[in-house]
């Protein structure tokens, strides 16, 4: 890489693209290309940015993505991705760098794909149980996971944001019929041989998620002790870590880490019914911190520059 990195955001203007340049813009190690608004839908401006730049954030829907790496030519430019697209298509890198050999694999590829946010919630607290046969591959899990409206992009933003209908007030399940477009990358990168019950919630706040898997006992290889341990062992960094007692007066808000881009991992209830907790923001660790933890692998400089981990940015 050049001392400094040209970086080009595909789709600047959504919600993960936009919380991505504010994150970056004022890097001294990153030159970020940026197309006048007057030539945004030029096709070929386009693909000069798209061949030009070093690395290139696809903010897109699923469709758009795929066009987008159709036009790029050189292979040397590095794709992150944070549609749905290529989470598991063959040729790309999962983009969760605390799987275990994940991180050397993200460092070394030129397209990697972001997890999506609920993805990021399952696969941190069923992954390493998994690996370390605390639970079996054969488990059958439900999951449910809350997320603030934010995650539904500009349209959902915009109907709750201006809403008069009171049905918005409260949490909504949905993913009804069991088949939300998370779930491959779910099962293909938590080690399962099988889809949890899988239970999303929107609520009428911006954003922060909290993802929970519920266990009993007789799942357990080493009984809740087990987890902690392992989870211990796992997440040492401070982008990603284990915490005990984190409740807040017996309650755990799924907001508590709205506009940062870590997250906690956390084991609640007894050794008969046990309950994994994940907590971040939809729109960091689940989606621009992420693809920023990403780009900072690849770069070679230290994981948490630019991010947003505590009250202030590193």
């Amino acid at each position: 890489m050049q001392d400094k990195t040209k970086v080009f955001i595909d789709g600047s203007h959504g919600t993960t693209g936009l919380r991505i340049h504010d994150r970056i813009r004022e890097r001294e190690d990153i030159d970020l290309l940026t197309i006048p608004d007057d030539l945004l839908k030029d096709p070929d401006i386009k693909k000069e940015f798209l061949n030009k730049a070093d690395i290139v954030f696809l903010c897109l829907p699923d469709d758009a993505a795929r066009q987008s790496v159709e036009m790029v030519e050189d292979k040397d430019v590095v794709l992150i991705d944070t549609s749905t697209a290529h989470r598991t298509s063959d040729g790309w890198c999962y983009g969760f760098p605390e799987l275990k050999g994940q991180k050397e694999r993200i460092r070394a590829s030129k397209r990697i794909a972001n997890p999506g946010c609920h993805a990021a919630g399952f696969i941190s607290l069923a992954a390493p149980l998994v690996e370390e046969g605390i639970i079996s591959k054969e488990s059958l899990l439900s999951c449910f996971s809350v997320t603030g409206y934010s995650g539904g992009g500009k349209k959902m933003i915009s109907q709750y944001e201006e809403h008069t209908d009171p049905l918005l007030f409260a949490p909504r399940v949905y993913g009804l019929s069991q088949e939300h477009k998370h779930l491959p990358e779910m099962i293909r990168y938590s080690g399962l041989y099988n889809a949890p019950v899988f239970c999303p919630l929107v609520a009428s706040y911006y954003s922060g998620m909290e993802t929970v898997i519920s266990l009993t006992g007789d799942m357990v290889k080493g009984g809740i002790k087990a987890i902690k341990n392992c989870y211990k062992d796992i997440y040492k960094g401070n982008i990603v870590y284990f915490r005990e007692g984190t409740d807040e007066g017996g309650y755990m808000s799924a907001s508590r880490f709205a506009g940062r881009d870590d997250m906690e991992i956390s084991v609640m209830g007894n050794e008969d019914r046990i309950l994994l907790i994940s907590r971040f923001d939809n729109l960091g660790k689940g989606a621009s911190g992420s693809a920023i933890q990403n780009m900072n692998i690849v770069m070679g400089v230290p994981e948490e520059k630019g991010l947003v981990l505590t009250e202030e940015k590193i």
